[in-house]
């Protein structure tokens, strides 16, 4: 195919070359945004960009960023996020972003540069082996050896990411192949390979046999995970019809936060290392466990041969490999589980049985409070993280805004996931799987790219803040409203907690003893900067904070030895829960199995 243009009044057709042909495939899968950084591999694409106006391009600062803004991007909208980057560096400094949303499920398209077809494996310059290096971090990956082959691997890899089980998949892209002339086929013509088809129905049979399982329940279960929110809206809304026509209580891992209201009274809260004594002790005691887009993963098991012990146990999940991976079923669905859930509720009768005693030992485990902490309100009082995030929460309750929220990774991501509420899917954005640190102040950028009217804020630790400070720049560039929330307690608080716990209160390296002034680097980015140092302050601070139209650092010095509870040591049951302080000793009895696996 080619261009059509205008010349002294006369029509001239132009071949297309390769990066023309790309951009025009990107305009037809729907993509708006890239999030990228230039360099001499991709330069052809950067010209092609500077002569289109249907995308738009977010220069990140550090190609890790791209990655992990795109993933935002994907998350809280749905749709597939585009990253470019040049080849080499560019492509090594993805990898982890790129092995973050393979572990989380999170649609990525990564178009990467790579050194002439030619030139390739004579370690040319800025080249690597990028197919090799991503190939265990991504879904899939391709390198383009043929123009003719650039539009329908495009078109391909856009499929691969969406569909079943959603992932990333990278594209390298030769730079003869940007340069060339290449076709431009109609979409379905010059496939390479069989459509994509996963599963997206579960077998009869095994509907028919997990409504057996719930009629004869008596303590059940829905033990959901961030699949259903992959799953799409209609997913999370079919989650909470489901679990309002049968009564069951509901939990949900880290990941799966806001697929079922966080408010609701059937929600026990999260389950695994850092959940709710009710949610974990609903777990070890039901008789019937219904996993919906949940893959058992070791923070939510704990020790696996003592995982919910007594119960049936059902697995929901559109990707077959990952039944009885960690933990044996007596039933798998395989297939979309949005349609699961439809499916189950369409085999449902209402002829449930009574769950009274049961709601009842529910609310007493409840009636702890397990996320319970307790406060000093004198004005000079030294701030808790916990009621830092409770006061965050509710002046965003009180402001109306559709909110997103972004964490780094380590204690201040439990605690937000403990005492910040979702109630809508898409809003809760962290990383899981590969626990990232890092990865909240680039996500905050893409979700707020991607929802320019809404309040978006990062709520951070003040290590993992500087692992990519540098996106203060991008949020600058953009003028993105964006609001960093750092709980300063000058530690790397996870790594001290368990060094307090488990190493005798050896705090090797887990000391920052030369951390920024935020309110100095947050003026140097072109920002805001404030600081809560007591509880007297904080509310303003905050308060400041929201009403400020353009992106600002809050730095809120916290208690510097607060652990986050409630916990499950390392490789212990869920009935074996540590639920404060008082309680430490206990995790001396962590074996050395245990130790392993923090």
């Amino acid at each position: 195919m080619n261009a059509s243009t205008q010349q002294n009044g006369k029509t001239s057709t132009a071949p297309l070359n390769g990066a023309e042909v790309l951009l025009r495939v990107l305009v037809e899968q729907g993509v708006e945004v890239i999030f990228g950084y230039p360099g001499g591999a991709v330069l052809p694409i950067y010209d092609a960009l500077f002569k289109q106006d249907r995308i738009r391009h977010v220069l990140v600062r550090h190609e890790q960023a791209a990655v992990h803004a795109a993933e935002a991007y994907a998350r809280s909208t749905g749709k597939v996020g585009v990253v470019l980057v040049t080849s080499g560096p560019g492509a090594t400094n993805a990898v982890t972003g790129l092995v973050d949303a393979l572990m989380d499920s999170i649609p990525l398209v990564c178009l990467c540069g790579q050194v002439p077809t030619a030139l390739i494996g004579n370690d040319a310059f800025q080249e690597a082996d990028t197919t090799g290096i991503t190939r265990p971090a991504t879904k899939h990956n391709y390198l383009v050896r043929r123009g003719q082959d650039l539009a329908p691997i495009v078109r391909e890899a856009f499929e691969v990411a969406a569909g079943g089980r959603p992932g990333p998949v990278l594209i390298d892209l030769p730079k003869d192949i940007s340069v060339g002339n290449a076709p431009l086929p109609a979409p379905g013509e010059g496939r390479l390979h069989r459509p994509y088809r996963p599963n997206l129905d579960a077998d009869g049979e095994a509907i028919r046999q997990t409504i057996a399982a719930m009629k004869r329940a008596r303590r059940p279960l829905l033990y959901t995970g961030g699949g259903v929110i992959n799953a799409g809206p209609a997913a999370s809304d079919a989650l909470r019809r489901f679990a309002r026509r049968t009564n069951f209580p509901v939990t949900s891992t880290l990941m799966g936060l806001g697929a079922f209201p966080t408010t609701d009274r059937q929600f026990l809260g999260m389950l695994g290392m850092h959940g709710s004594y009710e949610a974990n002790l609903a777990t070890h005691g039901c008789d019937l466990l219904i996993a919906l887009g949940s893959r058992f993963d070791d923070r939510v098991t704990g020790r696996v041969d003592a995982f919910s012990p007594n119960s049936f146990k059902v697995h929901a999940d559109i990707d077959p490999s990952q039944i009885n991976k960690i933990i044996r079923v007596d039933v798998p669905l395989v297939g979309d589980v949005g349609r699961t859930i439809e499916a189950l509720m369409a085999a449902w009768d209402d002829d449930g049985q009574d769950l009274g005693p049961w709601w009842a030992q529910i609310e007493g485990w409840r009636a702890l409070d397990s996320f319970g902490f307790v406060q000093d309100r004198t004005p000079s009082a030294i701030i808790r993280p916990q009621y830092a995030i409770r006061r965050l929460y509710e002046a965003t309750q009180a402001l109306g805004r559709d909110t997103y929220v972004s964490t780094e990774v380590g204690q201040h991501q439990m605690w937000a996931a403990q005492h910040f509420q979702f109630d809508k899917p898409n809003r809760w954005l962290t990383s899981g799987g590969l626990g990232t640190m890092g990865y909240g102040l680039p996500a905050a950028v893409g979700a707020q790219v991607a929802h320019p009217d809404a309040l978006v804020i990062d709520i951070a630790g003040e290590a993992s803040t500087l692992m990519n400070i540098q996106e203060l720049g991008t949020m600058a560039q953009y003028r993105l409203p964006v609001k960093l929330f750092i709980l300063n307690n000058r530690y790397m608080g996870m790594v001290r907690q368990w060094q307090e716990l488990l190493h005798g209160s050896r705090y090797s390296q887990s000391y920052s003893e030369a951390l920024p002034d935020f309110i100095r680097l947050a003026e140097a980015f072109h920002g805001k900067g404030l600081r809560a140092t007591c509880v007297g302050e904080l509310d303003g601070v905050i308060d400041e904070m929201l009403r400020h139209d353009g992106p600002v650092v809050a730095d809120i010095c916290v208690a510097q030895d607060e652990n986050c509870f409630p916990m499950i040591p390392s490789g212990a049951p869920h009935n074996e829960m540590l639920l404060g302080p008082d309680q430490e000793a206990n995790a001396a009895k962590v074996t050395q199995e245990g130790m392993m696996l923090v």
